[in-house]
């Protein structure tokens, strides 16, 4: 693979910025990064002007369901081909391919297909066009309470279960990264304890679970929670419930769907008044109706239907978005954000959280080379994925 220097007036690691240098890519990772003057360019190399631009790392989204017309349920390579390009073109190279509640035998079928779909990218030499990487597989359901389901089919809901959980592990080949669970709901407990021992992060999610409840799964080992505010108990004065013990925990991550239409931007600040910049990750909740028009999609084995870019059940609730994490970016910004912790937020944060520090969510020696060029209203100019793309 050529190699590609890629010269801008300003880099943003997320950890450091940079001014007038360069980033050198070669067989897709990071292989320097410096003054122009002092970095060796490879002979032949391609070079890249972002004259005027911010090149930042490519975005992770930890929580997402489809875009380009498919789900990743649907798990062919077709389907997931078209998503990970359409929000490739939106900045996001990383994602958690996100399950929707199903029957256990339908949601095994998905794993499997999702699983080798990975695997056979793992066995390509080298990347050969500008799509998202799937690092893994997010579990959103069944383990969810039925007061709290959102759009997840009642009827699907189950009781947690270790063996339900090995049956989807073992179909996913070791795949799933992330897990949510309702944690009152009994045997919820036993299941985060197993999860966790078994290297999964788990989330609490589409839950009713009161303050004390709360802080048991937290005790128990879950470390991460699923777009706050939406699917949960509410907060009140006197019964602050999962939202406050959320809100209170350092070591708890926290998902927020940036859309404006999810969570109001004064419930935002008000998780980050409490939280800080530093535990507080972006996602889009995305559905395959993301990068396109309004019309009838599907979320799982069920219709929804977009109105004015919202996405709704036949009951008018929501379902899923269309938001793409650039938008969450200038939605961040536009609530008061400073851009850089915003840009963490969609970034090195959301890789820490999957394990993937130095790897992915920066940009560093050694690091894939997932890159986003940013106009200064930040808008996506260019992306490069494994060091495809840019052109």
């Amino acid at each position: 693979m050529t190699a590609t220097a890629i010269y801008a007036g300003r880099i943003l690691t997320p950890q450091e910025e940079l001014l007038d240098n360069v980033i050198v890519v070669e067989g897709g990772r990071i292989t320097a990064i410096g003054n122009r003057d002092e970095v060796h360019i490879p002979p032949g190399a391609k070079d890249y002007v972002a004259a005027g631009m911010t090149v930042v790392p490519g975005f992770v989204d930890v929580h997402i369901h489809g875009a380009g017309g498919h789900d990743v349920m649907e798990a062919t390579p077709e389907a997931l081909d078209a998503i990970t390009a359409t929000v490739a073109r939106f900045g996001t190279t990383s994602l958690v391919a996100t399950t929707v509640t199903a029957p256990v035998e339908e949601t095994c079928h998905s794993l499997e297909g999702i699983a080798q779909y990975v695997r056979s990218h793992e066995k390509t030499e080298e990347n050969t066009r500008a799509a998202a990487e799937i690092v893994g597989i997010h579990l959103e359901g069944p383990f969810i309470n039925k007061a709290r389901r959102g759009v997840h089919p009642s009827e699907s809901i189950a009781l947690p279960s270790i063996e339900v959980l090995e049956k989807f592990r073992a179909a996913a080949d070791g795949l799933v990264r992330i897990l949510t669970v309702a944690p009152e709901i009994p045997g919820a407990l036993q299941l985060i304890a197993r999860a966790v021992a078994d290297g999964l992060v788990v989330a609490v999610g589409h839950t009713d679970a009161d303050y004390d409840q709360a802080r048991a799964a937290f005790e128990a080992g879950a470390r991460h929670a699923v777009h706050v505010y939406n699917a949960m108990r509410p907060f009140t004065h006197r019964d602050p419930g999962v939202i406050s013990a959320i809100m209170t925990d350092t070591d708890i991550t926290a998902e927020i769907i940036a859309d404006g239409v999810h969570v109001a931007g004064p419930a935002i600040q008000v998780l980050l008044g409490t939280k800080g910049f530093d535990t507080v990750l972006l996602v889009s909740d995305g559905t395959s109706a993301t990068g396109m028009r309004d019309g009838n999609y599907r979320l799982g084995n069920f219709e929804v239907t977009v109105k004015g870019g919202v996405v709704r059940n036949s009951e008018g609730n929501l379902a899923g978005s269309t938001l793409t994490l650039d938008r969450a970016l200038r939605f961040m910004v536009e609530v008061g954000v400073p851009f850089v912790d915003a840009l963490r937020m969609a970034t090195i944060l959301p890789a820490r959280r999957l394990g993937l520090a130095g790897k992915k969510g920066i940009l560093a020696i050694g690091g894939d080379a997932d890159l986003v060029v940013l106009t200064p209203d930040l808008h996506v100019a260019g992306v490069m994925t494994r060091g495809v793309g840019l052109t």
